[in-house]
C-alpha cells in the first residue's frame, strides 16, 4: 500500500517554531514499521518558512521575504527529517514542486518517475512546495492541496492529513464543546453540513485550515484515494489508520483507483496511433505492457506522456494509453528490443512504449 503522510507546520513545530525532534523521531519509527510491513510511505512536509523565521528571528510579510525565509528554512527542515529518519536507517530524498511542475505533462511525468523510483528503492521522499521560487501564478496554495496532487500523481492508496484536531467536527469544538466528530464521508456528493463544518482557521504557524483539508480530501478521493483527517499528536496514529482502524474522519474514494484511471484515459483525445504486431496484441490482452519490439508503425505527432490509440494488426483499436516516448523516438524504436533503447536514443525513460499502469483495454 502506498501511503502519503501530510504533516503541517503546526503539527511538526515546537513552541520555538522549529520541528520537534522527539515527534519527528516518532514519525520516523512509524514510517519504518510501514516499510517493514511492505508499504511505501511518502511525506509531504510543511515547515520551511517557519524554520526560516526561527533561524533569522524576523517574521517576513511580503512574498519576497517569505521566499527568503523558505530558502533559509528548507535545508534546515530537511536536516531535521534526515536526522530523524536516519535513526531508523531510512534514507530520505528532497522533492520540491510547484503547480507548474505538475501541470506541464513532461514535468508531471518526470516527477512521477522520480517519486515512484525512489519508493521502489526504499527511499522516503520528503515533498514540499518550492516556496523559494513559487509566485502566486505557480503556487499550489498550501501543502494540503500539494499532498492531494501527489497522492493522485503516485496513485496512492491512502492519504493521511494530520492536524491539531482529532477529526472534522460538525461544529467548531472550541466554540461548542458538545460538538461531535464526523467519522465517515461516503463516496457520493459531499453533504452541505460537512462543508459548513470545515473551519477556515489555520494553526499557530501554518497557512492551511480544515477548509483546505476538506478540499484536498475531495481532490484526492476523485482520483480513487482514501483520505483520513486525524490528529498528528501521536505518530503511531499513522500505523493504526494504515491497519484500518476507524480514527479521525475518513473520506471514501468516489470510485476504485483502477476505475478512476480508466475513466481518465478514455476521456483523453488520442494524439497518435501505434500499430502493433500479433505478439504485442496478445501480450496486451494478457495484461502486460506494450514493448517497443512489438511496434510495427507509428502515426501522428505526439510528445512523451500524450495519449495514443493502440491498433491491432487488423486496424481495430485495441487499447489506449500514455506513451513513454515521443512519436519520432518510437518510430526509431519500432521492432527494437528494450535493451537497445539507450543506445539508439542516448537516453532511457523505461523499457516500455506504453506501461500497463498507463493503459486501458477497449
Amino acid at each position: 500500500m502506498r501511503v502519503i503522510l501530510k504533516l503541517g507546520t503546526s503539527t511538526l513545530s515546537g513552541s520555538d517554531g522549529l520541528p520537534c525532534r522527539e515527534r519527528l523521531r516518532g514519525y520516523a519509527a512509524a514510517l519504518a514499521e510501514l516499510r517493514a510491513g511492505g508499504h511505501q510511505p511518502l511525506i509531504v512536509s510543511s515547515g520551511a518558512v517557519a524554520c526560516g523565521r526561527a533561524r533569522l528571528g524576523w517574521a517576513g510579510g511580503s512574498v519576497i521575504e517569505k521566499q527568503q525565509l523558505a530558502a533559509v528554512g528548507q535545508p534546515l527542515l530537511m536536516r531535521f527529517w534526515e536526522e530523524a529518519l536516519a535513526t531508523q536507517d531510512l534514507v530520505c530524498a528532497q522533492i520540491l514542486l510547484t503547480r507548474a511542475d505538475l501541470e506541464r505533462r513532461r514535468g508531471y511525468l518526470n516527477a512521477r518517475s522520480t517519486l515512484l523510483g525512489l519508493l521502489a528503492r526504499g527511499v522516503v521522499p520528503v515533498v514540499n512546495e518550492n516556496d523559494t521560487v513559487a509566485t502566486e501564478e505557480i503556487r499550489l496554495g498550501d501543502n494540503d492541496t500539494l499532498s492531494a496532487r501527489v497522492a493522485a500523481l503516485t496513485e496512492a492508496d491512502l492519504l493521511i492529513l494530520l492536524t491539531d484536531r482529532e477529526a472534522l467536527y460538525e461544529r467548531d469544538p472550541a466554540v461548542d464543546p458538545k460538538a461531535q466528530p464526523i467519522r465517515e464521508v461516503g463516496p457520493g456528493p459531499i453533504p452541505e453540513a460537512v462543508r459548513r463544518a470545515a473551519s477556515a482557521a489555520g494553526g499557530r504557524f501554518g497557512t492551511g485550515g480544515m477548509a483546505t483539508k476538506l478540499e484536498a480530501a475531495l481532490l484526492a478521493r476523485r482520483a480513487g484515494v482514501r483520505v483520513v483527517i486525524a490528529s498528528g499528536g501521536d505518530p503511531r496514529t499513522v500505523l493504526r489508520i494504515a491497519e484500518g482502524e476507524a480514527i479521525g474522519t475518513c473520506f471514501h474514494p468516489e470510485e476504485e483507483t483502477l476505475a478512476a484511471r480508466k475513466r481518465y484515459l478514455l476521456a483523453l483525445t488520442p494524439a497518435g496511433r501505434l500499430h502493433v504486431d500479433p505478439g504485442a496484441a496478445r501480450a496486451l490482452s494478457e495484461g502486460r505492457s506494450l514493448l517497443t519490439v512489438g511496434l510495427m508503425r507509428v502515426e501522428g505527432a505526439f510528445e512523451r506522456g500524450d495519449a495514443v490509440s493502440i491498433l491491432a494488426p487488423g486496424g481495430a483499436e485495441l487499447a489506449r494509453g500514455l506513451v513513454n516516448y515521443d512519436a519520432e523516438d518510437l518510430a526509431r524504436l519500432c521492432g527494437r528490443r528494450s535493451q537497445e533503447i539507450a543506445r539508439l536514443l542516448g537516453y532511457h525513460y523505461g523499457d516500455e512504449a506504453v506501461h500497463r499502469d498507463h493503459l486501458v483495454m477497449l
